[in-house]
């Protein structure tokens, strides 16, 4: 699995139409077999600011399997306005740091 980020800054006019469309473009991405999962997140101290979070297969499927899918086509049709607005979009993959509390109870994200 790899994680890909897309970092947005978003005029505080165009948030809700940018939500919106990520709701939009968020059902194709459910669609596809190599997206793993998917969230939007905006950040609280400074709301012009977003982070989309999308868990992919790996990047060979992400950019050459859902690249080149219908899906991406949708996703580019309610996205694609917030090009300009990208301040990064990048693969990460996981190290064997992490962790997930979950009603007091800590849950490993990894294998370790």
């Amino acid at each position: 699995m790899v994680i890909q980020y897309v970092r947005y800054k978003i005029e505080k006019e165009d948030a809700e139409k940018f939500i919106a469309a990520h709701r939009k473009a968020s059902e194709e991405l459910d669609n596809s077999e190599v997206c793993l999962g998917h969230e939007l997140t905006q950040c609280e101290e400074d709301p012009e600011r977003f982070i989309l979070r999308i868990e992919w297969s790996s990047v060979e499927d992400h950019m050459n399997g859902f690249r080149k899918s219908v899906q991406f086509r949708k996703v580019f049709e309610q996205i694609g306005f917030f090009l300009d607005a990208v301040e990064e979009m990048n693969h990460y993959h996981l190290t064997d740091i992490a962790s997930r509390r979950a009603k007091g109870n800590d849950i490993p994200l990894s294998g370790v």
